[in-house]
C-alpha cells in the first residue's frame, strides 16, 4: 500500500505585551454577530483578497529564497486566517495596516463582513472529512482577554479555547504541539520550539487536506530520471509517469504550460511550468488562475512529475513589514481589542513546511500560531517537469490552499 502524499505547512506568529508601558486608548468596536445568511457580496471580496494576498506573500517570499535556491511552500489560507482573527484584536492604524495587508479594502468590507467570510470557509471546510481547518486560543491563567474577542473567535473562526500556565514554557509548549498534532493527523509534531514566560495567549489556526488522484500513478512506471535545478546543476528524482487525457493550457503571454490533475474530491492541483520562472513569478495573478480553469483544453499527453518531499522554513517578520504591516512587531502597535490594562505587541512570526508527492496523491496540513506575550517514443505530446516549477491546490474558483515553487525535489 502506497503511503499518500503530504503537505504540511506552519505559520505562527508570537505577540508581547509590554507591562512597562502605560495601555494605549482604544475604542470599543462592535462586534455584533451577523445574520446567519450569507453573502456573496462580502465573500466574494475576501475570496479575492486571499488570492491576492496568496501572490503577494509569494513573490515576498520567492525574493527572499532566490540567492539561496530554496523550494517554497505555504498556506495562503493558513497565513490570512491567522492573521485575520488577529485583526478582530486590532485597533487604529494596527488594524489598519493587517486590514490592508491581507487586501481588504475597508470602504467594501468592515471586520465583520471578514469575520463572517472566515466563518463560511472554516465552516464548510470542517464539514468535509478530506480537508478541516480551524483555530485554538490557549490563554494564561491569569491573563483576561475580553469576552467581545474570545466571542468572535469562537463564533467566526471556530476557536477552541484552553487555559494553561505559560509561566511553565516547557508544558505549555507541548500543550500546544499536541493539539496541533491530533488536527493535522500528526504531521506537525512540534509548531512551538519554545514559549517565553511572559506569554498570555497562543492563538492557532490550523488546516488539514488530504486527496488521492483522481487517476493515479502507476508505481511500476516509477523510474530514475534527472532534475535540472538551472543551466548547471542537476539532481537525481524518481519520475513518476503517466499517459491519459488531462486538462491543459498554454499561455503564451506567460510563456507557461499549466496541467489540471483532479484529486477523487472536489479539490485539484494546478502544475506551472514556465519557459522562464522569472516571469512567470512576476507576473502571475488571480486573473490568470482563473483564465487557465476556464480556457484549459483536454488532451492526452505523457506526464511526468517527480516524487518528491520537502520542507521550508520562515520567520516572516521581515516580509510582513515589507508587506505594510510593520507597527504590530514594535511599540506603534495597538492590539488592544484583545485585552484592557496590557501593551500588546506581535515579536515574532514563523512558518513551516513540508510537502510529499507521490503515485496515490496528496495530503496537506497547516497550522498558524499567534503567540501573545507581555511585551517519450510515441508521437503524443508530453509535459515533463524536470525543472523548476510551480504548484498549487485550489477550489474551483476559491481559495488558493496551498501554494510553492520546486527548485530541488530531493530538499
Amino acid at each position: 500500500m502506497l503511503a499518500p502524499p503530504v503537505v504540511l505547512l506552519i505559520f505562527s506568529t508570537v505577540i508581547c505585551a509590554e507591562r512597562s508601558q502605560q495601555q494605549l486608548d482604544h475604542g470599543e468596536e462592535d462586534q455584533d454577530a451577523l445574520a446567519d445568511g450569507d453573502s456573496d457580496d462580502r465573500i466574494s471580496p475576501v475570496i479575492w483578497a486571499n488570492k491576492e494576498f496568496a501572490f503577494r506573500l509569494y513573490r515576498k517570499l520567492a525574493g527572499h529564497a532566490a540567492s539561496k535556491g530554496e523550494n517554497i511552500m505555504f498556506s495562503p489560507v493558513s497565513v490570512s486566517a491567522a492573521l485575520a482573527a488577529l485583526s478582530v484584536g486590532a485597533r487604529g492604524e494596527t488594524h489598519q495596516q493587517l486590514f490592508t495587508g491581507l487586501g481588504f479594502n475597508s470602504s467594501q468590507l468592515a471586520q465583520t463582513d471578514v469575520d463572517q467570510a472566515f466563518r463560511t470557509f472554516i465552516g464548510n471546510m470542517a464539514s468535509h472529512e478530506d480537508i478541516s481547518q480551524g483555530t485554538a486560543v490557549f490563554v494564561d491563567n491569569l491573563f483576561q482577554p475580553k469576552a467581545e474577542f474570545m466571542h468572535v473567535l469562537k463564533q467566526f473562526y471556530y476557536a477552541d479555547s484552553f487555559n494553561v500556565d505559560f509561566t511553565k514554557p516547557t508544558e505549555s509548549a507541548d500543550t500546544i504541539n499536541g493539539y496541533v498534532s491530533g488536527k493535522t493527523n500528526r504531521k506537525i509534531n512540534k509548531l512551538v520550539e519554545s514559549l517565553d514566560s511572559s506569554t498570555v495567549m497562543y492563538l492557532l489556526s490550523y488546516i488539514y487536506f488530504k486527496g488521492n488522484w483522481e487517476t493515479q500513478f502507476d508505481p511500476k512506471q516509477t523510474k530514475p530520471d534527472v532534475f535540472r535545478m538551472d543551466e548547471i546543476n542537476e539532481v537525481p528524482v524518481q519520475m513518476m509517469r503517466m499517459e491519459d487525457v488531462v486538462d491543459t493550457y498554454y499561455d503564451q503571454a506567460i510563456a507557461t504550460s499549466v496541467l489540471h490533475l483532479p484529486f477523487n474530491n472536489s479539490y485539484s492541483m494546478l502544475l506551472l511550468l514556465p519557459d522562464h520562472m522569472d516571469t512567470l513569478e512576476n507576473d502571475i495573478s488571480p486573473a490568470h488562475v482563473t483564465e487557465w480553469l476556464e480556457r484549459m483544453k483536454a488532451r492526452k499527453y505523457r506526464i511526468f512529475l517527480p516524487k518528491f518531499s520537502i520542507k521550508t522554513s520562515y520567520k516572516l517578520n521581515d516580509v510582513l513589514t515589507e508587506m505594510g504591516m510593520a507597527d504590530m512587531f514594535g511599540d506603534r502597535a495597538d492590539l488592544s481589542g484583545i485585552a484592557d490594562g496590557q501593551k500588546l505587541l506581535v515579536s515574532e512570526v514563523v512558518h513551516q513546511a513540508t510537502l510529499d508527492v507521490d503515485e496515490a496523491g496528496a495530503t496537506a496540513a497547516a497550522a498558524t500560531g499567534v503567540g501573545i506575550m507581555v511585551y517519450s517514443l510515441s508521437q503524443t505530446p508530453e509535459l515533463k517537469f524536470n525543472r523548476p516549477f510551480m504548484v498549487m491546490i485550489i477550489k474551483c474558483q476559491t481559495n488558493i490552499f496551498f501554494m510553492g515553487k520546486i527548485v530541488n525535489p530531493n530538499l
